[in-house]
């Protein structure tokens, strides 16, 4: 047999496996604001408006509503999608201690698995908030769901215990009087945990197929609720973790820990900062942004700073060179990403705390009360279309193969054109 036709019969497998996990990811939205954590699904082709009609069918829904389902006890987490599931958390019991981990199938809505564990650390949070305050994130082969309890859990896609981590149990003081709310951040084989409060405040990198400590930093004891982003190099091996806490950002290599450069600034506590095209746009003195130096003694430079466009408690999108911030007004400000101009603003209603998802031409803002007022972006932006929930929406949804998930404070929805 020809030589050529051996080697493609021993490659052809694999290269259509690697192509198919590619197909799979790019329909995946694997942790909070995405798989790079941007907030960006440019492709995406959503409906502008859903909600109710005139029916005779109470179980209709209403247009574009392709299914809702009812969630247990209490979260305000944003939902992921993996491999077919849409994956959300949740807390129950008198003292929010039965961590719930639940999995929906995306076409149907039907629960296809649910798992519940004891927490093992302080569950005492804010009534607004909940200890499922975390968005869980996932590799594509594993769900990480992380609790306000410092409890950290590793389930397969078939929801197969992997391995729990009660990171409390080493930090016993790592908690605060109104909850813990970082998001988890998976990059290369290690997941990202940010547990900064007055107590004993660190950050850790834990193997995710094991759970072991790759590595632990002591971080600044101060209240913080920002999670973990990941600055995209070049090459995966040059990817770094971004820490925004209180007084500086850092950047890790996040298989070791390892300082790559800092920034000593007063950053926002509660909107986390967002990476386009190696900028860092960071809540400090409104917005700030910086442009790390990728040669050896790395440094940063500040490319501008923009008192104007300091966000409220949701974080900013940046995209196609425009960058979006919704402050405490509330109002959403569009400005240059290069120059940090302000090109327009737009009132807009209630108070928020879910960042908001841009996807093709359109920006998805949900208030905390469940209006979500989708913003058609261009020149000037105007709203498209308001939708109400009826139920509160904190999470930040997700957007995944033509549809668009948000998680309520009772039901998870999923929303997509009629076909």
């Amino acid at each position: 047999m020809n030589s050529q036709v051996v080697l493609l019969r021993r490659v052809l497998p694999a290269i259509v496996a690697g192509a198919c996990l590619s197909f799979a990811c790019g329909t995946d939205w694997l942790q909070f604001r995405g798989n790079d954590g941007t907030g960006v699904a440019p492709d995406a082709n959503l409906p502008v408006a859903w909600g109710k009609k005139e029916s005779v069918d109470k179980n209709d829904l209403g247009e574009n509503i392709a299914w809702r389902a009812d969630l247990p006890g209490r979260g305000v987490s944003g939902p992921i999608v993996v491999g077919g599931k849409v994956i959300v958390t949740s807390t129950s019991g008198v003292k929010h201690d039965r961590l719930h981990v639940l999995a929906f199938d995306v076409a149907s809505g039907k629960l296809l698995w649910e798992r519940q564990f004891w927490a093992t650390g302080r569950t005492l949070c804010h009534p607004t908030s909940s200890v499922a305050a975390p968005t869980p994130a996932s590799d594509g082969e594993s769900i990480f769901a992380f609790y306000s309890s410092n409890d950290l859990v590793c389930l397969d896609l078939d929801g197969n215990l992997k391995w729990f981590r009660g990171l409390g149990y080493d930090s016993p003081t790592a908690a605060n009087d109104v909850g813990m709310a970082a998001s988890p951040l998976v990059v290369g084989k290690t997941v990202v945990v940010q547990v900064e409060n007055k107590g004993d405040s660190f950050a850790a990198g834990l193997d995710t197929a094991t759970g072991e400590t790759r590595w632990r930093l002591a971080r600044e004891q101060s209240m913080n609720w920002t999670s973990p982003a990941v600055l995209r190099g070049k090459q995966p091996a040059d990817d770094a973790v971004l820490l925004q806490s209180p007084g500086v950002l850092s950047a890790l290599r996040p298989e070791t820990g390892d300082l790559l450069w800092s920034y000593a600034t007063g950053c926002s506590i509660i909107p986390s900062l967002t990476t386009d095209k190696g900028l860092v746009y960071l809540p400090a003195s409104g917005l700030t942004a910086l442009k790390p130096s990728d040669r050896p003694g790395s440094h940063v430079e500040v490319a501008w700073s923009e008192a104007k466009l300091g966000p409220g408690s949701s974080s900013p999108v940046v995209y196609d060179g425009k960058v979006y911030v919704i402050n405490g007004a509330p109002a959403l400000t569009c400005a240059d990403a290069k120059t940090g101009k302000v090109l327009w603003r737009l009132r807009l209603s209630g108070k928020f705390w879910a960042t908001p998802v841009l996807a093709g031409d359109h920006l998805y803002c949900v208030n905390d009360q469940g209006l979500a007022q989708v913003v058609e972006l261009g020149e000037q932006g105007k709203i498209a279309a308001e939708n109400d929930f009826g139920e509160p929406v904190l999470g930040t949804p997700a957007v995944a193969d033509g549809a668009i998930y948000f998680r309520g404070d009772s039901h998870l929805f999923k929303i997509a054109s009629e076909r």
